[in-house]
């Protein structure tokens, strides 16, 4: 059976447009950390993901409108709790602590080490097949990260950067660990990962002595939280089941380039060679990750599992009465044999030679 569709549909475009609207979130955080504390902003932003979505995920409930994601299991919690802890409460409120030390634009841009470090930690501990020319693009992201710190006689290591590069690696943490989670509902996750985090940082900002902003500076937050975190969050873990941890974060990395446009239009910060030249290499290693091809002939061993899915030729399992696509359930995959172009999604987790 001949796939339909390109390889890169539709992981990469799910990817794409959670880096355009985290990104844009990065300089508009800038703007209202002159209105609050960074632990009060970081809580509010994630709250008004969590809250965003769960009115989402109601509304799916009151209009009838079936929702065929898998539900999460009790074996899903303790990963769940890993989640939170480094992708909803540690780096966020590590990049809101680093925006406050540093411009916005160099703080949008250093955010492609979470790329990076999605990357490294996929390749490195989980095994996940990174390819030559993901290791060429991922060095020309360092590369142009390392021209936007470079500051006369050496790169700048200052307090801002140094937050903005712990927040990231949390953030890669956090993306590899997702993606143990990435065959249930989305929304779901990221509902009940934007309550608990945001939650327990606008409490521990409160506690702290945090002055509360003005209802309108608030909304603006909670707008920002669910377009820039929430909406973003749902497609990464959607993406996150048909590219792998390493090539969506890497597909991630746009993210710092939208940012820094939205930074020098908005905030009037300056558009210096360093920033041009920066974001050239950075173009460069995201086309080398747009243009990867990886075909070869693959075995698929039987395997078990849940998610949502249509009856394609990898789904060739029989139901007893009619059914509707897409749909979720248990079901079991028999051995198949063949090649065609494919990331290390769920079902394409092999190894290579």
């Amino acid at each position: 059976m001949k796939h339909s569709h390109s390889h890169l549909w539709p992981g990469v475009p799910l990817a794409l447009v959670s880096a355009i609207l985290f990104g844009a979130s990065a300089p508009f955080a800038k703007l209202l950390l002159g209105e609050m504390s960074p632990q009060l902003l970081a809580g509010l932003l994630y709250l008004g993901a969590g809250i965003g979505l769960a009115a989402v995920h109601g509304g799916r409930a009151v209009l009838g409108v079936p929702a065929p994601e898998a539900p999460l299991r009790r074996h899903d919690l303790p990963w769940l709790a890993a989640v939170v802890l480094f992708g909803g409460l540690a780096g966020p409120l590590m990049l809101m602590l680093g925006l406050s030390h540093t411009a916005a634009t160099s703080g949008s841009l250093l955010l492609n080490l979470e790329g990076l470090a999605t990357m490294l930690i996929a390749w490195v501990v989980f095994r996940e097949n990174v390819d030559r020319r993901l290791l060429f693009g991922a060095f020309a992201i360092l590369a142009g990260a390392a021209v936007l710190s470079w500051n006369g006689g050496g790169v700048r290591l200052d307090v801002g950067a140094a937050l903005i590069a712990a927040a990231c690696l949390a953030w890669g943490i956090d993306n590899n660990l997702t993606r143990k989670l990435s065959s249930a509902d989305p929304v779901v996750m990221a509902t009940i990962k934007g309550l608990a985090a945001g939650s327990v940082n606008v409490a521990l900002a409160l506690l702290f002595g945090a002055a509360v902003p003005s209802a309108t500076v608030i909304g603006a937050a909670a707008v920002v939280g669910f377009l820039g975190v929430g909406v973003s969050l749902v497609l990464f873990m959607l993406a996150l089941r048909h590219l792998g941890a390493a090539r969506t974060g890497a597909y991630f990395s746009l993210a710092p380039f939208i940012g820094a446009v939205i930074a020098v239009a908005l905030l009037r910060e300056p558009m210096t060679m360093q920033l041009v030249v920066a974001g050239l290499l950075m173009g460069v290693g995201l086309w080398l990750h747009l243009a990867e091809r990886h075909e070869h002939e693959h075995v698929h061993v039987v395997m078990e599992h849940e998610h949502v899915h249509v009856h394609d030729e990898h789904h060739q399992h029989r139901h007893d009465g009619p059914v509707t696509e897409p749909h979720s359930h248990w079901h079991q995959h028999e051995p198949l044999s063949h090649a065609h172009p494919h990331y290390p999604d769920l079902h394409h987790q092999h190894g290579h030679t």
